[in-house]
């Protein structure tokens, strides 16, 4: 039978219940405030709570959910209410199990606990690795999980990726998604300060957010204190997109932070883009289709806070910090934050401290390749690629059919587009596909993509250029005449064997102006 927890303020209600279910043969646990439900989480382990959702009050009962899906994300909820009604338009919602109407009848709530017991019985995590952490001294501790997914591929609907939890002490707990599916790889994750002493960290296969019969497999644990200033220890907990729980998409694969004097900004790299700019936009305007998105800045002097939220509006981070680490969870389905609410899937991917001053933010995908193979999957699986040549709505080419052009560029009043030609050829194939709206606009460094036919390799690139135009046509544009600078070209690419980048065919510092409707060229061989 289960480990039960029974929650109400109600004394007497607490009594009735406890004796029904310890009669069924369940270990009863019993609470009549928050405090001591918290407590006996933590003393009983319960498999399945049973609780009032007014404890007195709605927000104690919310509270109460949110910080037992987060201890224990495999828990059973039941929650006792006026209804459904009750949990609308909040987030915690999608954290219950069951809701009963109150009052509920004692054979229901019986019948209701057995089925959720059968299907802890199907769904129970296996064991796969343990590690034992010896701390010297309080610090912030990093892991480094080498984990795969026999039989797990993120191309492949109903297949796609088991989902590790992670445990610190039997209590502290997040997750790891394997999304390198069958491939062994070394996932980096932050533990929070380690108190000096032994602590253990488990790893067990977490079936509810995995796809069917997923496993994990570990090939080695290990862990170390964090010695980057500082820098992994703020780094932010991610909580994944509401929208996203059990879907395997829009996933965060990277984090990287930047140090500028004392100012540190962290940004995720995400597999997807569900919401935003187009895909074919992200391949003309960005070169890439994962989602880049800055999350976090910290003032180490002041102490100022501020986090990227909907409409790419930097407001001031008020919520809540587990240690250090703010807890942001993604709002919008283009990634932009919020420093209120939760999912029951937790990421603590550790930090990587990364110096752009000379490359494009790409440049972090390039040296972790792994990353493009999951974008080019995630593509697959969504049915958003098509042939080469076709137009098909928003759908992109395989991404070894591109070329990837690095520049560094400055913009007056004007829109930067990529160009290639093949050698035999007269014809000329730019980034932007004809439209102004996908030329780009920002300045410094960026990525962008130039669509050639398959089988294309880097002898066949004869000539490479930027043209200049008008963003748009509107009365405050229509009579200026811009200006574009490429003052230098970082490297230019293909996409190799296991979406590895290959080695660059053309760089160059030569800094040149193009006015507006004018175009510049450059050998490559």
């Amino acid at each position: 039978m289960s480990r039960v927890l029974v929650i109400d303020d109600d004394a007497a209600q607490v009594d009735v219940r406890r004796l029904i279910l310890e009669h069924a043969g369940h270990s009863v646990a019993a609470a009549t405030t928050p405090a001591a439900a918290r407590e006996l989480f933590i003393g009983h382990d319960p498999d399945i709570v049973v609780m009032d959702l007014h404890l007195p009050k709605t927000e104690d009962g919310l509270r109460l959910i949110r910080s037992f899906r987060r201890r224990k994300s495999a828990i059973r909820i039941v929650i006792l209410s006026g209804g459904a009604g009750d949990l609308s338009g909040h987030p915690e919602l999608a954290m219950v199990d069951h809701v009963l109407r109150k009052p509920s009848r004692s054979a229901t709530l019986l019948k209701t606990i057995a089925k959720l017991a059968c299907l802890l019985l199907l769904i129970a995590p296996a064991f796969a690795a343990e590690l034992a952490i010896r701390a010297g001294q309080p610090a912030e501790y990093v892991a480094t999980l080498s984990m795969s997914g026999p039989g797990t591929d993120w191309s492949r609907p109903g297949h796609e990726s088991a989902m590790a939890r992670v445990r610190i002490d039997g209590e502290r707990e997040f997750h790891v998604m394997l999304y390198a599916g069958e491939t062994v790889h070394d996932y980096r994750v932050f533990l929070g300060r380690l108190t000096a002493g032994e602590h253990r960290l488990t790893v067990e296969n977490e079936p509810r957010w995995s796809s069917p019969g997923a496993s994990i497999q570990v090939a080695h644990l290990s862990a170390d204190a964090a010695r980057d200033d500082g820098v992994t220890e703020r780094a932010p907990v991610l909580f994944a997109r509401e929208n996203t729980v059990g879907k395997f998409t829009d996933v965060p694969l990277i984090v990287y932070a930047e140090r500028q004097g004392n100012v540190l900004t962290y940004t995720v790299i995400f597999s997807n883009e569900d919401g935003g700019t187009s895909t074919r936009g992200l391949m003309a305007r960005w070169g890439r289709t994962t989602d880049i998105e800055y999350v976090y800045r910290l003032d180490l002097r002041t102490g100022e806070a501020i986090i990227q939220a909907k409409d790419h509006k930097d407001i001031p981070f008020n919520g809540r910090y587990d240690g250090l680490h703010p807890m942001l969870i993604p709002s919008t389905d283009n990634n932009m934050v919020s420093g209120d609410g939760q999912s029951a899937i937790r990421y603590q991917i550790a930090p990587v401290l990364t110096d752009l001053s000379e490359h494009s933010r790409e440049q972090v995908m390039d040296e972790r390749p792994l990353a493009y193979r999951v974008m080019a999957q995630e593509l697959a699986r969504e049915d958003k690629l098509r042939n080469f040549g076709a137009v098909d709505r928003n759908k992109v080419s395989d991404p070894r059919n591109y070329l990837y052009l690095e520049a560094k560029v400055g913009n007056r009043d004007s829109a930067l587009a990529a160009w290639v030609r093949l050698a035999g050829e007269t014809r000329w194939r730019s980034s932007h596909l004809g439209r102004v709206d996908l030329a780009i606009e920002r300045d410094g460094w960026i990525r962008t993509t130039v669509e050639l036919p398959p089988g294309t390799t880097p002898a066949k690139v004869a000539e490479i250029g930027f043209s200049c135009v008008i963003p748009q046509n509107d009365e405050k544009h229509f009579y200026l005449a811009g200006e574009c600078r490429v003052e230098a070209v970082g490297k230019v690419f293909f996409l190799g064997p296991g979406y590895v980048p290959g080695k660059s065919i053309f760089s160059t510092r030569d800094s040149v102006s193009i006015p507006s409707g004018q175009m510049i060229t450059f050998l490559v061989r």
